[in-house]
């Protein structure tokens, strides 16, 4: 029969302190990383916070990402348009709009260009598209899936494989994206949380 070896009540106290202290170090790690995802949940938003746990292939990764994206946001120039890049950039808007009836693909093309000058002159460095959308997700969670579906459908339609109707719906979805950054009155929330 195994027999523990007898402990002084001090010794005794000492390991219940310890295993106390231990738990509640647990408790407090596991609610500060539920804090943590919930924090990233709400400003990503659960579409692009599901995204980035596929891609990542587990949460820590996914949240590290996230967590990257808005360090790297925070390092930016990122500011509202001046009144005067307001106005030409809506006049673009309605120009490339009103071209869409003759030529429905190059008014696609246009508008993703026109989305990027746009960007560039708020102060977000023009990469590659998924650098941009990173980019976007801080900021701007809620139209950053209609802006990757748009993007989808414009590279389709460089493979001829999108219709009038997909072309619409790219203009559509862009215009969500376009009408949150040119409108947007104040400083974006990575700033304005800091």
């Amino acid at each position: 029969m195994l027999r523990l070896p007898e402990l002084s009540t001090a010794e005794l106290e000492l390991a219940v302190t310890l295993l106390a202290i231990l738990v509640a170090g647990l408790v407090a790690l596991l609610w500060l990383r539920k804090g943590r995802t919930a924090k990233l949940r709400t400003r990503f938003g659960e579409a692009e916070y599901a995204r980035a746990v596929e891609e990542g292939g587990n949460r820590r990764h996914a949240e590290a990402v996230l967590d990257g994206r808005t360090q790297r946001i925070e390092t930016l120039h990122i500011r509202p348009l001046a009144e005067d890049d307001r106005a030409r950039f809506v006049a673009s808007w309605r120009e490339v709009q009103s071209r869409f009836i003759d030529g429905p693909a190059s008014a696609v093309t246009a508008t993703d260009q026109l989305l990027g000058d746009v960007m560039s002159t708020r102060g977000y460095p023009i990469g590659t598209y998924d650098q941009r959308a990173a980019d976007i997700s801080v900021d701007h969670p809620l139209v950053l899936e209609n802006y990757r579906t748009a993007h989808e459908i414009a590279l389709r339609e460089t493979r001829g494989q999108a219709g009038t109707e997909g072309l619409r719906q790219a203009m559509v979805r862009f215009r969500t994206l376009f009408e949150e950054l040119v409108n947007e009155p104040g400083l974006p929330l990575a700033k304005a949380a800091s």
